[in-house]
């Protein structure tokens, strides 16, 4: 319980932080609010003294007086519920700019780690539609929050000041009406948490089906597509038509909380003008009030709906919000990096951070300054594992990993990737001009400075023959332009770091041998003193390095030149004979 109420007045803690500078906004919207129930609940009192000392006396005068007042405190209810109504949005739309904005910056922050245990869907999820239902609570609770109890309070006071005993007829109903939402939000709440979370597995199916819609097309497996999507989607479907018919009860309840009151106030009020009791105008009144206050009830319910759902939302933006990012700065963080020396040393690691599935196992290597590495191995053996260590996108799991002679968990994270580029296999070009793509490795570099290091990445070439140069649009995720001209820009954004470690990973895979060849010349003559690393699956990209490690299940199996690992190695001399003996170019994944 204690945990429980921990996680509650955390969850309100971080949705407050978020109002801001929307703070005016939050106090006079509900400010108007209350001052458009004071003129709602005005009006029946207001009938109701109308019909006693106005029509049924044929007091013409008063008539006219009070159905001037009548229109004057309708028009301020509407105009009231105007401004509270424009000060609620800009609120709600304000809160939900601060939520969204402070949980990117959040996801900013967060490790590889991080984002695999939530998954870019769920993410997405929760910026997108998480928000929106927090948003609209937001919102609804500004003006439904405090107009529900305040017309509920001013009616039965009201109501209570005509007549105390039939006023009693309201709390003899009030008991079933809250056993029965009880009973109605109980039942749909853990249905909207369901909701939510399978939600993250379509968004996961789109994204999926999106980002691989040209593999989709290949092996014609749209049906096969649709068919995942259909379940996922049929599934929501299902969960969310039985909360909404959980919900839905909540109407007939009403309906039939009102029409009770209204009869049972009808019939006693009747029987009461009969006898002298009560006048007209009062019964009318009544019912009003048992209008309102049925109504006020209603919107209680709807609140806690509202509640219901946002909630489920909240305790999922909070998880993202309460998240402990696993790779931070030390407390006096190394801010330069002085070369591009790499020591291994008894680096194991795991994904999970288990010593019980290790995807590296006891690694022990030394690269110097300057030096060509080349790494291979077959799928599942280790070598990206290897790599993304170095600049600390996951933290060693044991052992030590040095960089330019001190521990990579001693500097600051963003100055050592400042000096580590990796250049991925299927990296990532975003929309814009290619010199605005360029210009992620250094906003601050020269037209002059672009070409340079798209000619040591061989892609000044076709760059010229495009129809703009380097002011070309690039569609999201490079979608037009070749998998070798995105290998080639991607190469040339790593490069202008001036990176003191360059780590291609299988990025060279989309170029022929012939471009490859250039670009490993450019790289010895014109940056001899970046250490760099090369992940391949053709022998040809590595045979020239200065040594090459050969991977095997997350061990290091053997290391040398490309004439001592031919002459020892029985895992690399099967890859050459396979690419090199055999006259293919393939080589292992």
């Amino acid at each position: 319980m204690h945990r429980g109420r921990a996680i509650q007045v955390d969850m309100l803690k971080h949705l407050l932080s978020c109002i801001g500078e929307y703070k005016k906004d939050t106090i006079i919207a509900p400010i108007f609010v209350i001052l458009e129930v004071i003129m709602q609940v005005l009006i029946p009192f207001l009938i109701a003294y109308l019909i006693d000392f106005g029509v049924e006396r044929g007091n013409i005068d008063l008539v006219i007086r009070l159905g001037g007042v009548l229109l004057l405190s309708a028009l301020l209810s509407m105009l009231f519920g105007i401004i509270s109504g424009t000060y609620a949005a800009r609120a709600a739309a304000g809160f939900s700019r601060n939520l969204r904005r402070k949980v990117f910056y959040k996801v900013q922050d967060f490790s590889f780690y991080n984002i695999d245990k939530i998954s870019a869907s769920g993410l997405v999820t929760r910026s997108t539609t998480d928000i929106t239902n927090i948003q609209n609570a937001y919102q609804m609770m500004l003006r439904v929050s405090f107009r529900a109890p305040i017309m509920l309070i001013f009616a039965l006071v009201m109501a209570f000041n005509i007549n105390p005993q039939l006023s009693l007829v309201y709390l003899a109903v009030l008991p079933f009406l809250a056993i029965g939402l009880y009973l109605i939000i109980s039942n749909a709440d853990p249905l909207f948490h369901k909701v939510f979370r399978i939600y993250d597995k379509l968004n996961n199916v789109v994204q999926e089906n999106l980002r691989g819609i040209r593999v989709v097309k290949s092996y014609a497996r749209e049906e096969y597509e649709k068919e995942k999507f259909n379940d996922v989607s049929e599934t929501i479907y299902k969960l969310f038509s039985k909360a909404e018919r959980i919900i839905s009860l909540n109407a007939p309840l009403m309906q039939l909380s009102v029409y009770t009151s209204i009869i049972l106030i009808g019939w006693l009020g009747a029987n009461m003008i009969v006898e002298g009791v009560m006048t007209t105008g009062q019964l009318v009144s009544m019912v009003a009030y048992t209008t309102q206050i049925l109504m006020g009830l209603m919107m209680l319910s709807m609140i806690l709906v509202l509640i219901s759902i946002s909630r489920a939302s909240a305790k999922r933006i909070v998880e993202v919000l309460d998240e402990e990012i696993d790779l931070n700065n030390s407390e006096n963080p190394i801010k330069e990096v002085k070369s591009g020396d790499i020591s291994f040393q008894n680096v194991s690691f795991s994904y999970y951070k288990s010593m019980d599935n290790l995807c590296l196992n006891n690694i022990n290597l030394n690269i110097k300054e300057g030096e060509t590495v080349g790494i291979l191995g077959g799928t599942g053996s280790g070598k990206t594992s290897l790599i993304q260590l170095i600049p600390r996108l996951y933290d060693v799991t044991e052992g030590s990993l040095l960089v330019g002679g001190r521990d990579v968990r001693e500097y600051d994270i963003k100055a050592l990737r400042n000096k580590v580029s990796v250049v991925l296999q299927n990296n990532t070009l975003f929309s814009g001009t290619i010199k605005e793509n360029l210009r992620w490795g250094n906003k601050e570099a020269s037209d002059e400075e672009l070409i340079r290091v798209c000619k040591l990445a061989q892609a000044h070439g076709f760059i010229q023959e495009l129809p703009n140069g380097y002011d070309t649009h690039i569609e999201q995720g490079g979608s037009n332009v070749s998998g070798g001209q995105k290998q080639r820009l991607c190469i040339a954004r790593a490069l202008l770091k001036k990176p003191h470690i360059l780590i291609l990973d299988d990025s060279t895979s989309a170029v022929d041998t012939k471009t490859e060849s250039y670009l490993r010349k450019a790289f010895l003559d014109e940056i001899p003193q970046t250490t760099k690393i090369i992940i391949a699956q053709r022998i040809t990209s590595v045979m020239d390095a200065d040594k090459i490690v050969v991977m095997d299940g997350g061990k290091i199996d053997a290391i040398g030149t490309h004439d001592e690992l031919l002459e020892n190695n029985q895992i690399y001399q099967e890859v050459y004979d396979t690419q090199l003996k055999g006259g293919t170019d393939n080589g292992v994944a």
